[in-house]
C-alpha cells in the first residue's frame, strides 16, 4: 500500500529542497487544459486565450513548451498515450530563434 503522505504530496521535481511544481508552473488546473489545447488540440494561443484563459499565461506556457522543443529532439521514442505525441506527430522548427506570435 501506497502511504498517504506520498499521495498527498504535492507534485516536485526534486531538484532543490522544499521545491513545488507550482513555484515555477501555473497550478495544474490551469495547465494542463492549457497544454491539452496547445500540444493535443493544436489551438492557437488567441484560441486559448478566446476559451477563458488568462493572456499572459497562455503566452508563458506556449513559449515553455516551444523552448523545450530541443529536449524532445534528443529524447528517446516515449510511450504514446494520446492521439497526437509530442516527439514525431508534433514538431516545431529548432533553429533561427523560431517564435509563435501571440494573434
Amino acid at each position: 500500500m501506497i502511504p498517504a503522505r506520498i499521495l498527498d504530496r504535492p507534485p516536485t521535481a526534486e531538484l532543490r529542497p522544499n521545491q513545488k511544481d507550482e513555484d515555477s508552473l501555473p497550478p495544474y488546473t490551469v495547465l494542463d487544459p492549457i497544454l491539452r489545447a496547445y500540444v493535443e488540440e493544436d489551438r492557437s494561443l488567441a484560441d486559448i486565450v478566446e476559451a477563458g484563459f488568462d493572456c499572459a499565461t497562455v503566452s508563458r506556457v506556449v513559449r515553455m513548451v516551444d523552448s523545450s522543443e530541443f529536449k524532445r529532439r534528443q529524447a528517446p521514442l516515449g510511450v504514446k498515450i494520446t492521439h497526437r505525441a509530442l516527439g514525431k506527430d508534433r514538431r516545431m522548427p529548432i533553429t533561427n530563434g523560431y517564435r509563435i506570435k501571440p494573434e
